[in-house]
């Protein structure tokens, strides 16, 4: 996890759902090339209260070091390096930043939280840290700071090495207007209060609150390469919309493999500097990653099913029970195998997110009267096969910062009549559609760039109209979906959150106003007549009450963990009672099936893991590949493989 925002969900229910769009233009004109460093310095220069400069000699001598060198190894001793991975991927990704506009895409997995560095990260089956671009951290708790020693090996990809001054570059970056990024402007202003550099290789960063995950938070920040981004301005957008960032992780993207519309690629870096730590050794082993651009579902399954693709992901029932059976002919001899992991994370929220600044979806009742008109219970049971559980609000899977009774609203028609009676739709027309006193319908478009999931929208749609809801399903390429949500242009989309390994729920991005409006009250804590919508943000439900910022900032701003248990309870169910959001589903466990040349772990993956590609524990048998077609077209086989690991199930 970089201290980034959440990212849109695309997940093991099927294959990757959302990457981008390919945009083949031409960037627009750029400013003339500048040194941007002079500019980095005098802002140093000008909150000398937030950079400091001091000498190893100022480091308090009794702090007491860490390095996570107890945690286990990720990855198996029996993995070996080399081969290509060959993955789909729906839509093209809008571009190679991390930052900026249409960079909130699931492609940036790839291009950073999944191979990116950060100091440390926490273990994915422990949850302590182990090490990353840090070699040993110190929390020095009273004075709210983290020290950090940085490993000197550690360089970027194009051989740059990286010091404490890419960390000091980093929080100028991020709290630029260049980059155009609301939240990263605020996140970096608002939630460290200090990076001191005391040598190349050694810093400091301090934070506001002395929260019980503060060295999570702390090491969680990852260098920018300064170097890369000296003729960084106004521009920046455009400028380094095709750009890949030097990176101090093992994979980079060559300017050759980027086939705007149709693939990318990632090559691993032979010479990458942490290839033989503890941590890294048995990891990101294939050679090559290939991505392709296959837009329909049902074609990327017959590409996998032909060996075009090593994997592909079994969430949806009808792919696991029915399009690769257990009794399928390439399962039975032993060339394709299946396997279920069941784990224990936060979960992904899938569900309906209502924007509240549409026309008549401002109003409470409606709003509670849609809840009661979504059968979430008949998709688990119908679509899902039952193997999927109902989600009670979207920050389930959080331990003891979930809550503990609150519930979804269920399907009850008459419950949901009262409540659109109570909105002024209490007549049905001809269609069965309920109107109001002007005749207008209740009806709203429903959205979702999900396209393997549209059945599940064909359900709710079915459903609701039995209580006089009409949704109108609207199903876009997985790019288009996230844009409209982004830019607030949605009704009602149907979309999930990617959920990192935390200790505790965000609130900030997703319902305080500042994401929500510009300025959404006046003084006086009235709606501001004059407030504009605030896009390329994470409140996807334009959710703004004032007694919902006043919780968030009292959460925000605690140091005990009880109190922001009690407070994430109370958000939780203010959140409820708004009705903005309608919880839907949650998979305990990710399946998939994969051809026997992919190999994992003999556990296979790990307690906490999100999906099996997070980690990048496989590797590319190539003589078994070879062996498997070999076999297939002798008519020879293998032993089947059906293995379900439920070691960690809840």
């Amino acid at each position: 996890m970089q201290v980034s925002r959440n990212t849109f969900w695309a997940g093991c229910l099927s294959v990757l759902l959302l990457a981008g769009c390919g945009d083949s233009s031409e960037p627009k004109s750029q400013e003339p090339s500048k040194d941007v460093m002079t500019e980095v310095t005098a802002f140093y220069a000008a909150n000398p209260d937030f950079f400091g400069f001091k000498t190893e000699t100022d480091i308090p001598p009794n702090l007491i070091w860490e390095d996570g060198a107890e945690q286990p190894e990720i990855g198996s001793p029996k993995a070996t390096k080399g081969g290509a991975r060959y993955r789909r991927m729906q839509d093209f990704p809008r571009t190679l930043r991390t930052a900026g506009p249409d960079s909130n895409g699931s492609f940036r997995a790839y291009l950073l939280d999944d191979v990116g560095m950060t100091l440390a990260k926490p273990h994915p089956q422990t949850g302590e840290m182990y090490p990353g671009l840090a070699q040993a951290w110190a929390v020095d708790k009273p004075n709210k700071t983290v020290y950090m020693k940085l490993d000197p090996r550690a360089t970027y990809s194009d051989g740059t090495p990286i010091t404490a001054d890419d960390y000091m570059f980093m929080f100028w970056f991020y709290r630029s207007p260049y980059i155009s990024d609301p939240w990263y402007n605020s996140n970096y202003s608002t939630r460290f209060t200090n990076i001191t550099r005391y040598s190349d290789h050694m810093i400091s960063i301090s934070l506001p609150q002395a929260k019980p995950d503060m060295t999570y938070f702390a090491t969680s920040v990852r260098p920018i390469p300064r170097h890369h981004y000296k003729e960084m301005g106004e521009d920046f957008s455009d400028r380094y919309q095709w750009q890949f960032e030097p990176t101090p992780g093992p994979y980079i993207i060559k300017a050759e493999d980027i086939r705007k519309g149709r693939s990318i690629a990632l090559t691993r870096l032979e010479n990458w500097w942490a290839k033989d730590l503890k941590f890294y050794r048995h990891r990101f082993n294939m050679d090559r990653v290939q991505f392709n651009v296959i837009r329909d579902t049902a074609k990327a399954f017959e590409a996998f099913k032909r060996g075009d693709i090593d994997q592909f992901g079994l969430g949806l029932a009808e792919y696991w029970y029915e399009k690769l059976s257990d009794n399928a002919p390439d399962v039975e001899a032993g060339y394709i195998k299946k396997a279920v992991f069941y784990n224990q994370r936060p979960r992904p929220p899938f569900g309906l997110w209502i924007n509240t600044a549409r026309p008549l979806l401002d109003n409470l009742e409606l709003r509670q009267g849609i809840a009661h008109a979504t059968n979430w219970q008949l998709v688990i049971d119908q679509f899902f096969r039952g193997d999927s559980s109902r989600l009670h609000d979207s920050n389930d899977g959080f331990g003891e910062f979930s809550h503990p009774t609150l519930k979804g609203r269920a399907f009850e028609i008459e419950q949901a009549l009262q409540y659109f009676a109570a909105a002024g739709f209490s007549q049905r027309g001809p269609d069965g559609i309920l109107i109001n006193a002007t005749g207008e319908r209740l009806s709203f478009t429903l959205s979702t760039g999900y396209a393997s999931m549209k059945d599940v929208l064909t359900i709710l749609k079915q459903e609701a109209a039995k209580a006089g809801l009409e949704f109108r399903i609207e199903v876009l390429d997985g790019t288009a979906s996230w844009k409209k949500t982004q830019e607030k242009k949605h009704d009602i989309s149907f979309v999930a959150f990617g959920r990192f390994l935390e200790m505790y729920p965000r609130f900030w991005e997703h319902y305080h106003s500042f994401n929500a409006y510009d300025t959404a009250f006046l003084e006086d804590g009235s709606i501001n007549p004059q407030r504009k919508l605030k896009t390329q943000t994470n409140n996807l439900e334009s959710f703004a009450i004032p007694e919902m910022d006043q919780l968030i900032e009292q959460y925000r701003a605690s140091e005990d963990k009880q109190e922001m248990i009690e407070l994430a309870h109370r958000m939780i169910e203010l959140h409820h009672d708004y009705a903005s959001f309608v919880p839907g589903f949650y998979q305990g466990f990710f399946r998939l099936g994969y051809w026997r040349w992919l190999h994992y772990p003999e556990e296979f993956s790990y307690k906490h893991a999100s999906g099996p590609g997070e980690l990048f524990v496989e590797w590319i048998d190539t003589a078994a590949k070879q062996q498997t077609l070999d076999a297939k077209k002798a008519g020879e086989k293998f032993e089947t493989s059906i293995t379900i690991y439920d070691q960690w199930a809840e």
